[in-house]
């Protein structure tokens, strides 16, 4: 085929599915403009999600689709990232400072969903974006070790909001960088819902393009809180492979459909065992429980990670893995999973109520 016009390449090019994500240009970007010109075609791309490390793959693969399907002996394809924000729950406002909320969230315990949540908003953060991180877990805060903060106490400049921590490039805030550490939250469920309010709002972040949230296991309190007055633009669900897991995972992921907050996918994680010795791999942990829970809600696996000593070692020295080996197989996981997670928000309805103004209506007098 010759492509006699910028709109048919457009339309060519939002249909390619992009290999690194599975997902077609225009569900999660744009063509931004197109030029043709005798046998040349420049394009420049938009995407709504953050990929550096895979831009070349892309820019590639669009080249030689192009290339193929129009005969133009010249093809330059330009990238850029443009993230937006995304609707939320109706009648919440979004939080100054932060475009996209995702909560990190299972039905249950053990799961590895903080260190998940910490290698995804590191990882995020790696590909191009601003990226903060909220502790939700009042009980158990794990993210100030984990980002190897401990001690560090946020600022105030006005004496009612905080200034968040920096660690390894993000903005962070937890409720264990308030209390001692030692210093038990013996909180009924009014108290702890208020904190996570207090937590998410008093917090001044920074021009955020995602502030994941860090959630406790279960169905409770914060759970709802969350639903009910913070604007959340999608979640993720982490489970491992075994069923005991998945049950409680379905519950939770059945639970942020009830109170309408989309969900982005399911996370895998401990999907295999990579024997630190030989680097053997053994689904220890089962297999199946994550394919059972797409195939039944009709959701995407956004990623399978792994079970490996290092993991734990690097998020209990402060340097989560995407830090301590940027360029191990193991971060890899975390970057794609990443890539798959701003993906799928980015094929999630945008939110234009920022461009509109407030109406108001007066008594005629």
């Amino acid at each position: 085929m010759t492509v006699s016009s910028e709109s048919d390449v457009s339309k060519y090019l939002n249909s390619i599915e992009l290999l690194v994500v599975g997902r077609p240009l225009g569900e999660v970007g744009r063509v931004r403009e197109a030029t043709v010109s005798g046998g040349s075609v420049k394009v420049r791309v938009e995407l709504g999600f953050p990929c550096l490390h895979a831009h070349s793959a892309i820019e590639q693969q669009l080249s030689e689709a192009l290339s193929a399907e129009t005969g133009a002996s010249q093809v330059e394809i330009e990238l850029a990232t443009k993230i937006v924000r995304h609707g939320v729950q109706r009648n919440l406002k979004p939080i100054p400072g932060v475009k996209n909320v995702i909560a990190v969230a299972s039905g249950k315990g053990g799961v590895g969903k903080s260190t998940v949540s910490a290698n995804i908003a590191l990882a995020l953060s790696g590909e191009g974006a601003s990226v903060g991180i909220l502790d939700a877990d009042i009980y158990g805060p794990s993210q100030p070790h984990m980002m190897g903060i401990v001690g560090d106490v946020p600022e105030s400049e006005d004496g009612k909001t905080m200034l968040p921590l920096r660690a390894h490039g993000l903005q962070v805030m937890s409720i264990g960088a308030l209390v001692d550490a030692d210093q038990p939250m013996v909180w009924r469920g009014p108290m702890v819902t208020s904190a996570l309010s207090q937590l998410a709002n008093q917090t001044q972040w920074k021009d955020l393009d995602y502030l994941i949230v860090d959630m406790p296991p279960g169905t409770g309190d914060i759970q709802l809180t969350l639903a009910q007055q913070i604007p959340v633009a999608g979640t993720v669900i982490v489970t491992t492979p075994q069923n005991i897991a998945t049950l409680d995972a379905r519950k939770g992921l059945a639970m942020f459909r009830k109170v309408s907050i989309p969900v982005l996918g399911v996370v895998e994680n401990m999907a295999t065992h990579v024997c630190s010795a030989c680097g053997h791999e053994d689904p220890i942990f089962g297999a199946g429980g994550a394919d059972k829970m797409i195939e039944d809600f009709d959701v995407r696996l956004l990623g399978r990670l792994p079970l490996d000593a290092r993991i734990r070692e690097q998020t209990d020295s402060g340097r989560p893995t995407v830090i301590a080996e940027p360029d191990s197989v193991i971060a890899r996981d975390y970057r794609e999973t990443a890539w798959n997670i701003g993906a799928a928000l980015a094929a999630q309805r945008t939110d234009h109520s920022s461009k509109f103004g407030n109406i108001v209506v007066e008594e005629a007098k």
